[in-house]
C-alpha cells in the first residue's frame, strides 16, 4: 500500500510552475510571491477580451430553434461508431426512423460526454488555482476556470434545446477525469488535462463543426475553440519550459502518464459497453455489438481513421510529439496508429486553429462593432502561434 505521507513528486523544472499543498494557504499569504509574478501567460490572458462570449446572450449564440434531432439525419454515418459493424447496419436496413434516432441518441452521448469533460476541465482549473504559487499562472488558471464555467453552461444549454437532458457520464472517461482533478502533482494535471483532455476535445469541435448538419453545433463548437485554443496554449508552455530539462527518469515517469491517458481513452472512450443502455433502448444486443465492434476495430482500421486532420486520437499523438513527450522508448505504440513524418510535414499547427481564429473575428465583430480587419487578423494569428 502506498504510503499517503510520501512527498509528491512534482517534477516542476521552472518556477512558473512551483506548487504547493491544496490545503496550505498560508503560502499564498507569502509576500514575496507577488514580487516575482511570471508574464509568460500575460499575452493569453489579456487576449481574453478578444474571444469574449456568452451562451445566456442570443447576440453571441441563440439555443432557441425548431430544430428536431430525432427526424433530422445531421450526423454522418462514419461518425457512429456502431454503425461500422454488420449486426447494426442489418438491424437498422428497414427502419430509417429509429436510425435517425438511434444516430441522435449516439449525438447526445458526445455532446454529454464533452459536456462532462467540460466539467472536469472546471474543476481541474479551480484545483490549480489552489496549488500554483506564482500570481501570473494562478490568474491565467483563474481565468480559465471561468471559461470553463461558460462551456459547460453552454453545453448543457444545447443538450436541454435538442435532448432535454444529458445522460450520464462514461465510467471510463468519469474515472479518467477523477484521476486527473484530484491528482497532486501539477504535470499530471496538466499533460492530462491541458493536452490530452483540451486536445480531444478540439478535435471532437474541429469534427463537429465540419461534419454535423446542425448549425446551432457548429456555432457552439466554434465558440468554444476559440477558448480552448487559449487553453491548450497553456499545456503548450508548460512543454516548452518543462520537458527540455528532464531527466531521463524524470521524462519516463511523464510519458508513461501520458501513454497511460491516451491508452485509456484510445480504447475505451467509443468502446460499445460504455454505451449499452442506447443499445438495449433500440433492441439491440450489446455483446452483439461489442463482437462486431472488435471485428472492426482493428489496428490497421484505427490507422486508418486517424489518417484523418480532425481524428480526436490523431489529435492527441500530435499534442504528445510536438510537446517532446513521445521518445522512442513508446513511439513504436503510437506508429501503430500514426505516420510521425506526417506530422514533420505538418509542422505545429492544430486542427482547429483555423476555425478557432475565424470564431475570434467573428467576436469581435460583436464585442468591438467593428470589422475584424488586417490589424486584428495579424493580432489574434501571432497569439494563437505563439
Amino acid at each position: 500500500m502506498a504510503d499517503s505521507a510520501a512527498p509528491i513528486r512534482q517534477i516542476t523544472k521552472d518556477n512558473v510552475y512551483d506548487a504547493v499543498a491544496p490545503t496550505d494557504f498560508g503560502a499564498m499569504l507569502d509576500v514575496e510571491r507577488h514580487l516575482n509574478r511570471s508574464s509568460a501567460f500575460d499575452k493569453i490572458i489579456s487576449a481574453t477580451h478578444d474571444h469574449f462570449w456568452d451562451p445566456l446572450d442570443k447576440k453571441y449564440i441563440d439555443f432557441e430553434d425548431d430544430f428536431d434531432p430525432d427526424t433530422t439525419d445531421f450526423v454522418p454515418d462514419h461518425m457512429v461508431p456502431a454503425l461500422q459493424t454488420d449486426y447494426v447496419k442489418n438491424h437498422f436496413a428497414d427502419k430509417p426512423a429509429d436510425l435517425l434516432r438511434f444516430k441522435s441518441q449516439m449525438a447526445r452521448w458526445q455532446m454529454s460526454a464533452i459536456l462532462h469533460g467540460e466539467q472536469g476541465a472546471l474543476n481541474l482549473s479551480a484545483s490549480l488555482c489552489h496549488v500554483l504559487r506564482d500570481p501570473g499562472a494562478q490568474e491565467y488558471a483563474a481565468n480559465q476556470c471561468r471559461e470553463e464555467g461558460r462551456h459547460v453552461t453552454a453545453f448543457a444549454k444545447y443538450i436541454r434545446a435538442r435532448w432535454g437532458s444529458p445522460l450520464p457520464c462514461g465510467a471510463v472517461l468519469a474515472t479518467l477525469l477523477q484521476e486527473i482533478v484530484h491528482a497532486p502533482e501539477v504535470y499530471k494535471k496538466i499533460v492530462g488535462m491541458q493536452m490530452l483532455v483540451e486536445g480531444l476535445a478540439m478535435g471532437a469541435f474541429a469534427s463537429i463543426f465540419k461534419e454535423w448538419n446542425d448549425p446551432l453545433a457548429k456555432r457552439l463548437t466554434q465558440l468554444v475553440m476559440t477558448d480552448e485554443a487559449f487553453h491548450h496554449k497553456f499545456g503548450k508552455i508548460w512543454a516548452d519550459r518543462t520537458i527540455p530539462k528532464l531527466s531521463q527518469e524524470e521524462h519516463e515517469i511523464v510519458e508513461n502518464w501520458a501513454a497511460h491517458c491516451f491508452q485509456t481513452l484510445l480504447f475505451n472512450l467509443v468502446a460499445p459497453h460504455q454505451m449499452t443502455a442506447i443499445y438495449e433502448q433500440f433492441g439491440l444486443d450489446p455483446q452483439k455489438v461489442m463482437e462486431g465492434f472488435q471485428e472492426v476495430a482493428t489496428d490497421e482500421a484505427r490507422r486508418e481513421h486517424m489518417k484523418e486532420a480532425t481524428n480526436i486520437f490523431r489529435v492527441l499523438v500530435k499534442t504528445l510529439w510536438n510537446a517532446g513527450i513521445i521518445t522512442e522508448r513508446t513511439a513504436p505504440f503510437y506508429a501503430t496508429y500514426v505516420n510521425f513524418e506526417e506530422f514533420k510535414a505538418e509542422g505545429e499547427d492544430m486542427v482547429g486553429d483555423a476555425i478557432a481564429e475565424d470564431g475570434i473575428k467573428y467576436l469581435q465583430t460583436i464585442n468591438f462593432g467593428i470589422n475584424a480587419g488586417a490589424l486584428n487578423d495579424v493580432k489574434a494569428s501571432a497569439i494563437a502561434a505563439e
